[in-house]
């Protein structure tokens, strides 16, 4: 089965790649949630969504403005957006998304009548909420867009932060996460003629331990098939495990080169997961947690005195 991906976008570098609108990726994203059992964190919604579609590397490398993030991934976030005020999904505070019980059974004919709902009934939210100058203002600038998630903002915040360190700096960045993981005796080795490798860790699970080779790649697009292929090649007869971190995103076929049957397996970290990995070691990143107060009236109190 394949989905179709209508919808143009122009590539930074003049070509015209086809990229789906949001609108087309709701039902994809019904789909992919569905094939994950009903629930999925992003990455892997977003990689069920370009299994299903077969998107080309080319699309799949097509940035949001000058990225780092993918087109695909941000309009896939506007559709997950949707899909939630539609009343078809949910999110919980860690990022994972699950089907509501309308999500399980609703049908593709019925999700545009369900988004056009939801659009007029926004709109005339806004209306009640907002002043009139206000209101001009919104609908200027986008008339038909709810608020993006959260997550995405800080995100793509602090991938602009990494964007702008020396490569050397970067590799020092993914050395030191990796000692806040657990690993040990964890350098940095990089040089001319290194065939790629960045640095190499010790992981110790339980009593076994064993070297981790790692690659740093800031990219503001997709890593592709044929550099996972490079690093794995860079590895032979040294180590059979492999951590390739990036900025960017993994196309899919990078993805299936990684863990490709007979080669040895090769873990990916891309952008989104490096910035939940920063946030949950404290690298860069602080994290404050508000306390709101819900306060009712027990009219039976009263009565009762």
């Amino acid at each position: 089965m394949s989905i179709e991906a209508p919808g143009y976008r122009a590539h930074r570098f003049g070509a015209v790649t086809s990229v789906p609108p949001y609108q087309d990726l709701l039902w994809p994203a019904v789909q992919a949630i569905r094939d994950l059992g009903d629930s999925g964190a992003i990455d892997e919604i977003t990689e069920r969504v370009l299994e299903l579609g077969d998107y080309s590397d080319a699309q799949q490398a097509v940035l949001h403005g000058d990225g780092p993030g993918t087109e695909i991934a941000y309009r896939l976030a506007w559709a997950r957006s949707y899909l939630k005020g539609m009343g078809l999904a949910d999110n919980s505070r860690r990022g994972i998304w699950s089907l509501t019980e309308k999500g399980r059974t609703v049908t593709e004919p019925e999700i545009e009548p369900l988004r056009q709902l939801y659009v007029a009934t926004s709109r005339r939210e806004r209306k009640r909420k907002a002043t009139l100058d206000e209101l001009v203002e919104l609908f200027e600038t986008n008339p038909e867009t709810p608020q993006l998630e959260a997550e995405e903002s800080w995100q793509d915040q602090l991938l602009e932060v990494v964007m702008t360190m020396e490569p050397a700096a970067f590799e020092r960045l993914a050395q030191r996460l990796l000692r806040e993981a657990g690993f040990t005796n964890t350098r940095v080795t990089g040089k001319t003629g290194d065939g790629g490798i960045d640095g190499v860790g010790v992981y110790r699970l339980s009593l076994v331990s064993f070297p981790v080779f790692f690659q740093c790649k800031r990219y503001v697009g997709s890593v592709r098939a044929g550099a996972v292929r490079d690093f794995r090649g860079a590895m032979t007869g040294r180590g059979d495990k492999g951590l390739l971190i990036t900025t960017g995103t993994f196309t899919a076929d990078a993805k299936a080169e990684a863990a490709r049957d007979g080669a040895p397996p090769l873990d990916l970290i891309d952008g989104a997961r490096l910035c939940e990995l920063l946030k949950e070691f404290d690298m860069g990143v602080t994290t404050r947690i508000r306390q709101v107060e819900d306060v009712w009236v027990d009219a039976a109190f009263f009565e009762g005195i």
